[in-house]
């Protein structure tokens, strides 16, 4: 689709020629497993880390986990988290054995200022439908919504625009950012995220692959540390 090896500049165009082919209405047809994904990196070289984790659907029991670790060259810019983590999910999604159906990404859909946040830029990548979940806002306004579990309001861009959600996933904790990436639509990625998201705030997927990475990057640092004796 296009090389990684860019400049912040080169990044900015990329997304700017991407936005117009992602598809931000409708529902898979048929969802039998999904994923979820998170990465982390380390604070004493360039190492990063991600963890992938299938899940069934509707039942949302764990398949399979696929952790992978990595060089990360491109820097931390807001906006541009897929040219900084894109490459080491891609590696670590090549060694998936159950292909989901549907990727909830710890981050931004369309919710973003190109309308190419790294769970759109992947889901056209992979032609699967994602989803965004993020804890934080990038982009848009909103209202905050009702306190009850399931209440949202809409994520708006400067035309008004529905953009993505913000979701109360618990009764009286703070909401979270859900915005469709690709092949799905702002509606369906709301059901879709309350249904995976059980007693927790975000959803199963993307906890437990943030639970498995945190566990995954201490076991390889420390078997690094203790090779290094």
């Amino acid at each position: 689709m296009h090389s990684w090896n860019v400049s912040i500049a080169e990044a900015v165009d990329i997304q700017k020629k991407l936005a117009s082919r992602i598809i931000t209405r409708g529902c898979p047809e048929k969802i039998e497993r999904v994923a979820g994904v998170d990465l982390a990196f380390s604070k004493k070289d360039s190492l990063g880390f991600c963890s992938i984790i299938i899940f069934s659907y509707p039942g949302l029991e764990a398949l399979e986990e696929v952790d992978c670790a990595g060089e990360v060259t491109f820097p931390y810019v807001p906006g541009l988290l897929t040219f900084r983590e894109g490459p080491l999910f891609l590696k670590t999604f090549s060694r998936v054995t159950y292909l989901p159906d549907l990727i909830f990404f710890d981050g931004q859909g369309v919710a973003h200022p190109r309308r190419v946040g790294i769970a759109s830029h992947m889901g056209l990548w992979l032609d699967i439908p994602s989803i965004g979940c993020a804890k934080s806002r990038l982009f848009g306004t909103y209202r905050e919504p009702a306190t009850g579990k399931g209440a949202f309001s809409y994520l708006l861009d400067n035309e008004g625009n529905a953009i993505g959600a913000v979701v109360r996933t618990r009764e009286g904790v703070k909401p979270v950012f859900v915005s469709p990436g690709h092949l799905v639509g702002v509606d369906e990625s709301v059901r879709l995220a309350l249904e995976c998201t059980g007693p927790w705030r975000v959803p199963v997927p993307t906890r437990a692959a943030d639970i498995a990475v945190a566990k995954f990057k201490r076991k390889y640092t420390s078997t690094v540390e203790n090779a290094e004796i």
